[in-house]
């Protein structure tokens, strides 16, 4: 139960994100629905795909689809007011990036997946739909940018792939390793925390 209202949690601050981005880009109602629907699910789908489970678990399961189409009229109609919550979302996103990262570990290492290949199908899960979000409104990955995003999902699901290879109990790992993405993703926006640029680049490309 605390499992589930997690990742409900993680989807509609994925969908507030989607939807805020594509008010920004200025879309309109069924660009701002798409964008919160493909940032929220898009990790989900990407990791089904990989380990060849069709159709895809979100789309097999309509709360899903609804509660983020549901959050992306919410943005579209209160983005002001939403904007404003900027803490509370990046908390929620934080929350949802642990549990998805983990949980996507979890489901592919019980797919029989090598564990290597288990922890980046977790990041994947983790980063995908944002990764997804900002190809789809013509810009550079956030991941792939400056801050400690995709590095807090990849460490995460090391930990949950370490437990596995040390026989320890599933569930306990990854509790702990989802709570360890969020506190270094927290901790990370709290000290600003940035990766490393190429020497003489002073800027991140825009």
């Amino acid at each position: 139960m605390l499992l589930t209202a997690l990742e409900m949690l993680g989807l509609a601050a994925f969908a507030a994100s989607g939807a805020l981005a594509a008010v920004r880009a200025r879309l309109d109602l069924f660009g701002v629905v798409v964008l919160g629907l493909t940032t929220a699910l898009g990790g989900g789908i990407i990791r089904d795909v990989l380990l060849g489970i069709h159709p895809p678990t979100t789309l097999r399961t309509w709360p899903y689809l609804a509660a983020c189409a549901a959050v992306a009229l919410v943005v579209f109609a209160f983005h002001p007011q939403v904007a404003r919550l900027r803490r509370a979302v990046l908390l929620a996103d934080a929350l949802g990036l642990g549990v998805f990262a983990t949980a996507g570990t979890t489901t592919a290492l019980a797919a029989g997946t090598p564990v290597y290949a288990a922890c980046l199908i977790g990041m994947t899960t983790g980063i995908g739909g944002g990764a997804l979000r900002d190809l789809l409104l013509r810009e550079i990955p956030l991941v792939l940018r400056r801050e400690i995003y995709a590095v807090a999902a990849l460490a995460g699901a090391v930990l949950v792939g370490l437990g596995h290879l040390l026989r320890l109990p599933a569930g306990p790992v990854t509790v702990v390793a989802a709570a360890a993405v969020v506190g270094l993703r927290v901790v990370a926006l709290w000290r600003r925390w940035d990766a490393p640029l190429a020497r003489g680049t002073d800027q991140p490309a825009e």
